[in-house]
């Protein structure tokens, strides 16, 4: 809200910079996990890790690692349930104490939903790899083919402790015409007027939802804007809401994740996911939609 403070978190919960990843990059208490991903070509992302990816890290795919199972009507990529998401962690060397650090090479859209889920699940030391792979073959820093073996740790999920949670379908559709919820929609502009819809079986928006573009948080180099521009931004849009008011959507659950870091980032904190998004909210002809702007 205009006027209110600004929170600055620690880097460690938000972003990292390449030059203090590759300053920290054999530390035993940091686990680097590539995100890559391609909506369209799912094998792209643990082909693309093969080819190279950053000294130490691990892969995890959308679908398989930060996803649960589809049913048809709970959306293209539900929540993972916890317990099966914590084995992951557990298995992939991350305790309380690691500082995990996100990234792939789309403008950090399925990194995002790695924070928001170790987010969700209690974590705090996560953040995303700022600029991602493409920041990091800029500084001219080395890439390496192995996969690590990594000791396994204990991770304990822990969902909802430190403030990140979701909701669901039903409670949007109770408050289409509340006004203390606000709907972000993170989809580009075509797909939220119901425009050139290739994902998803119908094309359209929930009725009331604003249109905000995940890319709009990046800069032309690909990082994140700084924090003040992104707080004047989303300030136009929340118009003196209260950030807690705002449900972040999208398409599935995963660049509304993007949005939802980015208000973090400006200070802007406490906004709620809604994961079935667009995919869920559309598998139900009696939910109401809208087209166009």
């Amino acid at each position: 809200m205009p006027g209110c403070p600004q929170v600055v978190m620690p880097v460690s919960e938000l972003l990292v910079s390449v030059a203090e990843v590759a300053a920290r990059i054999a530390d035993p208490a940091w686990r680097i996990f590539d995100c890559r991903h391609d909506l369209k070509q799912v094998d792209y992302g643990m082909a693309a890790y093969a080819r190279g990816h950053l000294p130490g890290a691990q892969f995890l795919h959308l679908d398989r690692d930060l996803s649960g199972k589809t049913t048809g009507r709970n959306g293209r990529h539900p929540l993972p349930e916890p317990q099966v998401f914590a084995a992951k962690m557990s298995a992939c060397g991350v305790d309380a104490d690691t500082q995990v650090v996100a990234y792939d090479n789309e403008g950090g859209i399925f990194a995002a939903r790695l924070w928001w889920l170790l987010r969700w699940l209690g974590h705090r030391r996560v953040a995303v790899l700022d600029g991602g792979l493409a920041a990091w073959k800029r500084a001219q820093l080395p890439l390496e083919e192995p996969v690590p073996s990594i000791p396994a740790q204990q991770f304990v999920a822990r969902p909802g402790t430190i403030g990140h949670v979701f909701v669901d379908a039903d409670f949007v559709l109770a408050h289409l015409k509340a006004k203390d919820m606000l709907l972000l929609d993170a989809r580009n502009e075509e797909r939220f007027r119901g425009e050139n819809e290739t994902l998803d079986p119908v094309g359209g928006h929930i009725p009331g939802a604003l249109n905000r573009f995940y890319a709009r948080n990046l800069s032309d180099e690909g990082i994140f804007k700084p924090a003040g521009d992104l707080r004047r931004e989303f300030d136009e849009l929340l118009k003196g809401r209260d950030p807690r008011s705002v449900v972040q959507q999208c398409g599935s659950g995963v660049t509304a994740c993007h949005n939802l870091l980015a208000m973090e980032v400006a200070g802007l904190t406490g906004s709620r996911l809604y994961p079935g998004s667009w995919s869920e909210w559309c598998s139900d002809p009696l939910r109401p939609i809208a087209k166009g702007s």
